[in-house]
């Protein structure tokens, strides 16, 4: 959805825009072709995908910067940077086709590999570190919560019996256990799925500190800047329509009061009551791409 984000940035005459998920930089690309004076700072917890984005961007020279750091310190990184006021920030939540194609990353079961899952391979634990140190009760809260698994406690009762003869450490065989214990139904999606999602934002805490990151992000726009955010499941997009909705709600006080008693933010005007989709073509072309949604509002 690069063309339905860049026109919900309307970057043509900024000066300054964010591209807190910059990947391979196909959107920061796009931001900087649109706004020929603009400069652009991006971020990524990916350091292989950002040396990928740096080569692409290369052309653009000083106008862009690419920091490797995780999007939610983005406003705490503006303010000690001193950077000039934000037209735009973008975020794509998303994961990226190139990191689902590397086998060694564990974030697909379609081909054989360590279960990693970690966007930032500097540390932190893998998914089957997690597999391995957590009890089935809490493997079970997981899935239900954060993949939303009807089967969330029959399949990890089944990883927690298939680890008692050997580790869990790869993906076809964490696909192949919950294939088993799930059963592969009549679906067109594959019962592991959901449980790779779930493994995926548990080991990198994707929901946690989102909504401080819009909150932050709309007090960091110029008045007239734009928030734009992709999410690609669920539990991403009610975060996000519950912060830009309590964002965007207006001061109720009496005008007589010297100052706001009731604590509404005021800060954005929604330009998405409803997420925008992708179309039908781009289904079609990507098929990953239909259960992206964008959200995006402006600050007043």
């Amino acid at each position: 959805m690069r063309r339905e984000a860049i026109e919900a940035l309307a970057p043509e005459h900024g000066l300054f825009y964010v591209d807190a998920t910059v990947g391979l930089g196909g959107h920061a690309e796009a931001i900087l072709a649109a706004a020929p004076h603009a400069r652009l700072l991006g971020l990524d917890r990916d350091a292989e995908s950002l040396a990928l984005a740096a080569r692409r961007l290369s052309g653009f020279g000083d106008r862009v910067e690419l920091i490797h750091a995780d999007f939610r310190n983005l406003p705490s990184i503006l303010l000690q940077r001193g950077s000039p006021p934000v037209q735009g920030i973008l975020a794509d939540l998303g994961i990226s086709s190139h990191q689902l194609s590397i086998p060694d990353r564990g974030f697909s079961f379609m081909q054989d590999g360590p279960l990693d899952m970690r966007m930032d391979r500097s540390g932190g634990r893998t998914a089957a570190d997690l597999l391995e140190e957590e009890d089935e009760e809490e493997l079970a809260r997981i899935l239900f919560e954060y993949g939303e698994e009807r089967r969330a406690r029959r399949i990890a009762r089944a990883v927690a019996r298939a680890r008692e003869e050997e580790p869990v450490r790869t993906t076809r065989a964490l696909a192949a256990i919950v294939a088993r214990a799930a059963g592969r139904g009549s679906g067109r999606i594959h019962p592991a799925t959901r449980v790779f999602q779930a493994l995926r934002i548990a080991v990198n805490g994707e929901l946690t500190g989102l909504d401080e990151f819009i909150e932050g992000s709309a007090q960091a726009l110029t008045v007239g800047g734009r928030l734009a955010v992709l999410t690609f499941h669920s539990l991403e997009d009610r975060i996000l329509k519950r912060q830009m909705r309590w964002l965007a709600f207006r001061c109720s006080c009496s005008k007589s009061l010297p100052q706001c008693a009731c604590g509404r933010p005021n800060l954005l005007r929604l330009l998405t009551r409803k997420p925008v989709r992708p179309s039908a073509e781009e289904v079609a072309a990507n098929p990953r791409s239909r259960s992206a949604k964008l959200r995006a509002a402006e600050r007043i």
